[in-house]
């Protein structure tokens, strides 16, 4: 079972405190995916916008966020990082904003699980989209590595 928003929530400003200070707000925790949402005003720029920075570190988050639930829902300890990822600003963003993830198929998380069951190591490859009021201004694109034990 998925842990609750309160849970996942409380387990990133404990366990990564930059969400604390980011103002991290978990939104959806469920099998369609995860969603993040951040205000304006701690993650604010020179130009009154959010800090790329900012949209970067959302994003991440909610790519690592979906991992480390559902590997929690299996039992499945693992470190989880990030290995590389790619972002492309589509628009400034003036107001609150939100990445979320969706959960990916399920032919490439059964392999992911399969991997990780097997050499105790494995890689995925999450998309995560940012929006500010409601407007696409994200593309994300992580890989996540998890390492059990």
């Amino acid at each position: 079972m998925l842990p609750n928003i309160a849970e996942v929530e409380s387990y990133l400003h404990q366990h990564i405190p930059l969400s604390k200070s980011m103002e991290v707000k978990v939104k959806q925790v469920d099998e369609n995916g995860i969603t993040l949402k951040a205000p304006l005003l701690p993650n604010i720029n020179h130009r009154s916008t959010v800090f790329g920075g900012s949209v970067s570190a959302l994003a991440i988050l909610a790519g690592w966020t979906l991992v480390h639930a559902n590997l929690q829902a299996l039992s499945l300890s693992s470190r989880i990082v990030i290995q590389r990822n790619y972002i492309e600003y589509l628009q400034p963003i003036d107001g609150d904003f939100m990445a979320i993830c969706p959960f990916p198929s399920v032919e490439v998380w059964e392999r992911f699980i399969k991997m990780l069951e097997r050499k105790s190591k494995s890689r995925i490859e999450l998309d995560v989209d940012v929006f500010g009021d409601g407007v696409k201004a994200g593309s994300f694109t992580g890989v996540y590595v998890a390492l059990r034990g």
